[in-house]
């Protein structure tokens, strides 16, 4: 029987992992090494031994409706996208909400996590840490590693020839940008189109002589502010859109999501992307396009070598004079502090069942928390995986046989093996993932059922943001504030807009009844449609 757990790091994940342990009757201890919680989350002027933080100006990609806890939603007055200092207060508030700070130990380094000898009949961990120089050795019945995947920076320079023997400029990872000032009158070589590199392009171009953005793949990108002015994940992401991206043909899906990129800009013509392109990325950015518009940032292909002063790129042209090149090339995880023969059996989170269990163990009793990807909040991805694994721990859910986990595993791992900076190797449908961990926990939402009992509830479910709260209105950590957070969450996301209220009276109630009702046999034909047939685990589909 598991009581005692041992969890690894307390930002997002830690948090409710600890929480999810005490909602199960569990006893957590989180080991944190550094002085606070929030992870990644919690800026600091300096790199603090090595650990990563955001940069000075970071704001949420995912709305706040889309990425609160299950059970505790945003402060209404909040933002819609959250700068980093107001996310990490939401973590306070959390954390003192569910009195979850006395059980974390700050200051506190986790060295080493080995399983006891007796480990194929007890299940039992052996866990040293470090505090101020003291070691200490305790027992645990089981282990959350809740460190995530952003921890080691990945740093080709074997794929950038010149750059470390030839270049007489500075080079830096993205981990080490805080501000823009150390680049003020330079000109600079962003590396990788991703979020990151996206971000950093646009600050840098308000400082910098020139910046220019080396793009390897199709990139499309999008803003967070949608149709009708509200966040485009709580349009986006909703059960209905899924459910169509099931349905139709995949080369029809294809065309409609081209189309949608397209719609607010043309990206062949920006040089970012093409509706040929069999392998593609989307980032979120409102200012890029302008930049580029403007000149501000300029946008390149590929670097294929560096000189002494310049980048060559390979399409024959070069950039003279650059002064310091800048890799957003993303990190590389690994858990130094697991024994070599467990952290041998997954090579990244596709060999983890779920993305969770390493299959092979003779006991559940290791679970990785946030090695993963998604199309949406990874947040709440993270409390999901740490409800399912704490029922398992608990003893009321149980994983199925090894060789069914293992055969699941080899059914969705993808049959290319790409470089670790390329973040869509872990990226999977929020939708899909959350759902299908929400099935094995026993929490995910009935449509089909709802619409029998409580039909204006399940229209908001299935048109409406896929937010969390979905996962609190049945099964075991069910909520009586969900409905009620469901039914509310566009009130909150208006609310914080409400500052200078105007007069529209052309917006009505009536207008929203007549869409139900029109949309009441949809979505009766969905629910029958998905009752009867099995959804895929995958529906982002590149190619």
């Amino acid at each position: 029987m598991v009581r005692r757990v041992a969890v690894i790091g307390a930002g997002v994940g830690g948090l409710v992992s600890i929480k999810c342990c005490l909602d199960e009757g569990l006893e957590p201890t989180c080991f944190e090494r550094s002085e606070d919680i929030g992870g990644i989350w919690r800026y600091t002027d300096s790199m603090d031994g090595g650990r990563v933080s955001v940069y000075r100006s970071v704001i949420t990609n995912t709305s706040k409706e889309m990425s609160c806890f299950s059970d505790f939603p945003c402060p209404e007055d909040f933002p819609n996208y959250l700068p980093h200092a107001v996310l990490l207060e939401y973590f306070r508030m959390y954390a003192r909400h569910f009195n979850l700070l006395r059980h974390i130990r700050f200051k506190t380094t986790a060295l080493s996590v080995r399983r006891r000898p007796d480990f194929t009949t007890s299940g039992q961990w052996e866990v040293v840490t470090e505090t101020d120089g003291a070691r200490e050795s305790h027992v645990f019945d089981a282990v959350m590693v809740c460190t995530g995947h952003y921890q080691e920076p990945y740093l080709p320079l074997a794929f950038f020839p010149g750059i470390d023997t030839r270049f007489k400029g500075q080079y830096l990872h993205s981990r080490e940008y805080k501000d823009v000032e150390a680049f003020r009158g330079k000109r600079v070589l962003v590396v990788g189109i991703g979020n990151t590199g996206g971000d950093l392009s646009v600050e840098l171009s308000h400082v910098a002589a020139k910046v220019f953005l080396s793009a390897r793949s199709s990139t499309w990108v999008f803003s967070r502010v949608s149709d009708h002015g509200f966040p485009f994940d709580m349009v986006s992401t909703t059960r209905f859109n899924h459910f169509l991206d099931w349905l139709l043909p995949s080369a029809l899906m294809r065309r409609i999501r081209f189309r949608k990129f397209n719609s607010w800009f043309n990206h062949a013509n920006y040089g970012l992307a093409s509706t040929k392109s069999s392998y593609f990325k989307v980032i979120i950015n409102e200012e890029l396009p302008f930049c580029l518009l403007s000149g501000t940032v300029v946008l390149k292909p590929n670097v294929k070598e560096f000189t002494e002063s310049s980048a060559v790129f390979e399409d024959g042209t070069s950039e003279e004079n650059i002064d310091v090149v800048l890799f957003a090339t993303g990190y590389s995880f690994s858990f130094p502090f697991l024994e070599e023969p467990v952290r041998s059996l997954f090579d990244d989170n596709r060999s983890l069942y779920k993305s969770i269990f390493p299959p092979q163990l003779e006991k559940p009793t290791l679970a990785i928390i946030g090695l993963v990807q998604l199309t949406g909040s990874l947040m709440v991805g993270m409390e999901m995986q740490a409800r399912w694994v704490t029922g398992i721990f608990a003893g009321w859910n149980k994983l199925p046989p090894t060789s069914r986990m293992m055969a699941d595993i080899l059914k969705k791992k993808p049959p290319v093996k790409r470089n670790p900076s390329e973040r869509e190797n872990l990226k999977m449908s929020f939708i899909s993932y959350v759902d299908e961990i929400a099935s094995c926990a026993g929490v995910k939402p009935n449509v089909l059922r709802l619409l029998l009992t409580d039909p204006r509830l399940a229209l908001a479910l299935f048109f409406g943001p896929c937010t969390p709260y979905q996962y609190r209105l049945v099964g075991q950590g069910k909520w009586s504030g969900a409905r009620d957070a469901i039914l509310t969450q566009w009130q909150r996301t208006l609310k914080p807009l409400r500052t200078r209220v105007v007069d529209d009276s052309s917006s009505s109630s009536s207008g929203w009844r007549w869409m139900c009702l029109l949309a009441l046999p949809v979505a009766l034909t969905a629910g029958f449609l998905l009752s009867k047939y099995p959804q895929p685990g995958w529906s982002l589909r590149a190619g």
